[in-house]
C-alpha cells in the first residue's frame, strides 16, 4: 500500500489544479479517493502490476470519474429509429418557439401565480386553459404532470371508495408496464369490467350501473388494434347512457391529437375536439405525443368537474412548473395560428411528402460526402409512434449504408460510425 501515492500528492500535479478550478474542490478530492481505493483494491487482489503505479495512471482513473460524475448523461442524440414519436429517445421535440418561451419565463421571476391587474394572488392554471377551450371546445381546462397522472386524478377526485365501468378490451398497459387497472387501483376508485376483450356492447354497461357507480369510462386503444369479430360502443352512445343515468363518462384518449390524422394516408385517430362535441364530460391526453408539445397531462370538459379536480388535493402533487406552462402556450399557439404543420417538428415529419424527404437525404448524402463508402436511397415507412397509430406507417426514404460481408461486417460498422461521427 505504501506504492501508492497520497491525496494530497495527486492534488499537486498540475492536471489536477486545473479541475481544481473547472470542478471545485469536493467533487475532485472524491475522485481521487475513488481511484487509489480501486487501485488499493487491485493490489490486494494480486491484480495489479508489481511496482509502483505510474502517476499517469492515476490521473487517468481521475479523469474518467469526474467524467462520469459530472458529464451530462441526458443528451441530444440522432433518432435513426425510423420511429417519428419514440418513446425513449425523449418523445415529442419542440419547436423554436416553445424553447424560446421557456427559456424566456425560466430565465427569471415570472407572474405563474399572481394577477397583475388585480395585484394579488392569481391561478397557475389561468395561463393555458383559455387557449386550449378555445381549440377544443371545453368548458374548461386542467394541466398535470403527464397523461397518466391526468387519469389519476380525475379518478381519484370523482370516484374514491366508488365503482368506475370500463370494457374489458379497454383495460390497457401503456409504456413501462403501468396498467390501467393498477392506476385505478392506485385512484381508490373500484374496477368494473364490462362485455370481453373483443365484444362489449352498451347494455353490458347499463345492466353493470349500480347505486355505487361513479362513473362510465372509455380508454382509447391507442397502442394496440382488436381486429376482425370485435365490437365496442360508440362516444355517442356511452355518453347517452352515462347522462341518461346522471353520470359522466370519462374519455382517456391517450396520446390525443387536435389533427385528423386521415389527412397524411394514415387511419383516423379521435381528436378531442370530436371527444368534447360528443360530450364526453371530461377528456384527458398527453401533450408531449401528437400534440407535440412539453411533456404534461390534459383535462379537458365540464367547468363543474374542472373545478372538483383543481380543488382535489393531489393536484398540488401533479402540478406543472412555469417553464412547462410556457412551452405549453407557445405551443398551442401554433395550432392557433394554423401553422401546426409547419412549425411543430411532428407534424412537420409527418406531413412531409416522400419527394421532400428524398431532396433532403440527397442532400444530406452530398453533405457528408458518403463516408464509409457507397451509400444509397431506398424506400422505407416510418412509424409514428408514441402509443399511437399501431401498425401503421408513412412511407419515407432510408439512407442505406454498404454492408459488409458475413465474415467482414465491421467494414459495416465502421461506415455507420463514419456517418455518425459526420453528423
Amino acid at each position: 500500500m505504501r506504492r501508492l501515492p497520497a491525496v494530497d500528492r495527486v492534488l499537486q500535479e498540475p492536471a489536477v489544479t486545473r479541475w481544481l478550478t473547472d470542478y471545485g474542490r469536493d467533487a475532485v478530492v472524491d475522485a481521487v479517493r475513488d481511484a487509489l481505493d480501486e487501485l488499493r483494491r487491485e493490489i490486494m487482489s494480486a491484480e495489479a502490476a508489481d511496482g509502483t503505479p505510474e502517476m499517469d495512471s492515476v490521473l487517468a482513473r481521475v479523469q474518467a470519474r469526474l467524467d462520469d460524475m459530472l458529464c451530462p448523461t441526458l443528451e441530444p442524440v440522432i433518432n435513426a429509429t425510423g420511429v417519428i414519436l419514440h418513446t425513449n429517445l425523449g418523445r415529442a421535440p419542440l419547436s423554436d418557439a416553445v424553447l424560446d418561451a421557456m427559456r424566456h419565463v425560466g430565465r427569471g421571476y415570472s407572474n405563474l401565480e399572481y394577477d397583475l391587474e388585480v395585484g394579488g394572488r392569481g391561478s397557475r392554471y389561468v395561463h393555458a386553459e383559455a387557449l386550449l377551450c378555445r381549440l377544443t371546445g371545453a368548458e374548461a381546462a386542467l394541466l398535470v404532470n403527464n397523461n397518466a397522472g391526468a387519469v389519476l386524478l380525475a379518478l381519484s377526485a370523482l370516484a374514491r371508495g366508488r365503482e368506475v365501468i370500463i370494457s374489458r378490451g379497454q383495460l390497457v398497459e401503456i409504456g413501462g408496464g403501468f396498467r390501467i387497472p393498477d392506476v385505478m387501483a392506485q385512484s381508490g376508485a373500484l374496477l368494473v369490467e364490462v362485455g370481453t376483450t373483443n365484444r362489449t356492447y352498451i347494455a353490458d354497461y347499463e345492466r353493470a350501473i349500480g347505486e355505487h357507480t361513479a362513473a362510465l369510462m372509455r380508454v382509447h386503444s391507442s397502442n394496440f388494434r382488436i381486429m376482425g369479430f370485435s365490437h365496442q360502443p360508440s362516444l355517442f352512445d356511452l355518453v347517452a347512457l352515462a347522462h341518461r343515468r346522471s353520470l359522466p363518462l370519462l374519455d382517456d384518449l391517450g396520446s390525443g391529437t387536435l389533427i385528423d390524422t386521415s389527412s397524411f394516408g394514415l387511419p383516423h385517430e379521435p381528436t378531442v375536439q370530436e371527444s368534447v362535441a360528443a360530450g364526453a364530460d371530461l377528456v384527458t391526453f398527453s401533450g408531449d405525443k401528437l400534440l407535440g408539445g412539453p411533456q404534461a397531462g390534459m383535462i379537458v370538459g365540464r367547468a363543474d368537474l374542472v373545478a372538483e379536480l383543481r380543488r382535489y388535493p393531489l393536484t398540488r402533487a401533479l402540478r406543472v412548473d412555469k417553464t412547462t406552462l410556457a412551452g405549453i402556450k407557445a405551443n398551442l399557439l401554433h395550432y392557433l395560428k394554423g401553422e401546426a404543420l409547419t412549425h411543430i417538428p411532428i407534424w412537420r415529419m409527418i406531413a412531409s411528402s416522400v419527394d421532400e424527404i428524398a431532396e433532403r437525404a440527397r442532400r444530406l448524402l452530398d453533405a457528408l460526402g458518403a463516408p464509409g463508402g457507397r451509400c444509397d436511397l431506398v424506400p422505407g415507412r416510418s412509424m409514428i409512434g408514441g402509443g399511437s397509430l399501431p401498425e401503421e406507417s408513412l412511407p419515407t426514404m432510408c439512407i442505406a449504408l454498404p454492408q459488409g460481408s458475413a465474415a467482414g461486417s465491421e467494414s459495416a460498422d465502421a461506415g455507420a460510425n463514419a456517418l455518425a461521427r459526420a453528423l
